[in-house]
């Protein structure tokens, strides 16, 4: 990053970068825009980049400057947000955000009992790793602005999950992004909560009151920007202080759709290593689940690290599963399909769910008050639990959607 009087810049270079660019902006005193563009698919989309930078000269009211601009396959959304960094780099008071249209194919919602079986972690300052996270086809898709962000680049990842949340096609996954540890996080929601965001997830959560801050000023947003979708939060509970409060947590607010564990942090904090075994993590764990519960929200388990060890995360998934959580991370797209394939029903699960499914409606036909499978009775949890049990089913297909037919 450069940052002088009459210089400034953002991006990546480099024989590694890919879908990505650097922008280099110097402004002058005269001699009008200048563009130094370097890129294999100038002959193709040369006229097109220069365009886009004449384009957002304008917005920024550039008239005079020398811009150099290194190519690596960069998209459109990706230009936007790293010449629209430099320039905030150049003048951090600068309010104009140069917005692309949102895709109509993102238009879809999300609902807070959604099934999170896999959400697969996106570093949110790498655009190459955006385009095709939807085709691996992860429930959900984590546009991530802390860990995986350094300090210093978190202004521009802002901005590129901010255009990449607007215009990426994520082929129907549901949209989280990973904000920053409260106080820093709140900053990030202007760039998310106006733009078409499913799930904002809150790292490091400890109590109720960062839970009531974050709620406080995505209702400002949402009313200042006359947001019509539900918004929801998944706390990240990744400390001993947070395990003891997850109940807290938990309830702290009705858009809490989920609780989530993070163990790399968690087990630092109580001064111990991690194990795939998870021994060392089996209170938290299970604190969290009962937690989440009791709230009625799901539990979701933490990311396992070993991308090459398929048969341990396969054993990982399925002791979650047993324990009572709902879903887990993954770093690899890799992990999707054996993270479904072990969440998934067992044959004698199916046939029992659809036994109590329909049973309950058969009562329901007859204003029946009781429901009965055989000599035991069937309550509302349970029908709940079997109407789980069916839904996952058919995302998997085991069932058809019209199985009751069938």
């Amino acid at each position: 990053m450069i940052k002088k009087l009459n210089k400034t810049s953002a991006g990546n270079c480099g024989s590694d970068v890919r879908s990505d660019c650097y922008i280099e902006i110097e402004f002058k005193k005269s001699g009008g825009i200048k563009i130094d563009l370097k890129s294999k698919v100038d002959v193709m989309y040369g006229d097109s980049i220069r365009r886009q930078i004449i384009e957002m000269c304008g917005f920024f009211e550039i008239k005079d400057a020398s811009i150099l601009i290194e190519d690596y396959g960069a998209l459109p959304f990706v230009i936007a947000a790293r010449f629209e960094a430099a320039m905030r780099r150049f003048n951090p008071s600068l309010s104009k955000q140069f917005l692309l249209p949102f895709s109509t194919k993102n238009k879809y919602k999300t609902t807070k009992e959604k099934l999170r079986r896999s959400r697969l972690y996106l570093p949110g300052n790498e655009p190459k790793f955006f385009l095709n996270a939807g085709l691996h086809m992860p429930d959900g898709v984590i546009l991530d602005l802390e860990d995986s962000v350094s300090l210093a680049e978190k202004d521009a990842a802002r901005l590129l999950v901010r255009n990449a949340l607007r215009t990426v096609n994520f082929y129907g996954c549901e949209r989280m992004v990973r904000i920053n540890q409260l106080p820093l996080g709140l900053e990030d929601l202007k760039y998310i909560v106006p733009h078409n965001v499913h799930v904002i997830l809150i790292p490091k959560c400890e109590s109720a009151d960062q839970i009531n801050q974050l709620e406080v000023e995505v209702n400002r947003l949402v009313k200042e920007y006359k947001i019509k979708n539900e918004i929801y939060f998944m706390p990240i509970i990744e400390s001993a202080l947070g395990v003891i409060r997850a109940f807290e947590i938990a309830t702290a607010s009705k858009q809490n759709c989920a609780l989530a564990i993070g163990l790399e942090d968690y087990t630092a904090d109580i001064g111990t290593q991690r194990t795939n075994e998870g021994k060392e993590s089996i209170f938290a764990r299970s604190m969290l689940i009962n937690a989440a519960k009791a709230a009625g929200i799901q539990a979701i388990d933490t990311v396992f690290s070993d991308i090459n060890d398929m048969d341990a995360l396969r054993a990982s998934v399925i002791e979650a599963k047993s324990l009572g959580f709902e879903g887990k991370g993954c770093i690899h797209p890799r992990q999707i399909p054996v993270v479904h394939e072990a969440f998934a029903s067992k044959n004698e699960e199916i046939e029992k769910a659809k036994k109590i499914v329909l049973a309950f409606e058969e009562a329901e036909k007859k204003g029946l008050g009781v429901v009965s499978l055989g000599s035991k009775m069937i309550d509302a949890p349970v029908v709940k639990r079997a109407l789980k049990t069916i839904d996952l089913a058919i995302l998997n297909n085991q069932l058809t959607k019209n199985w009751k037919e069938e």
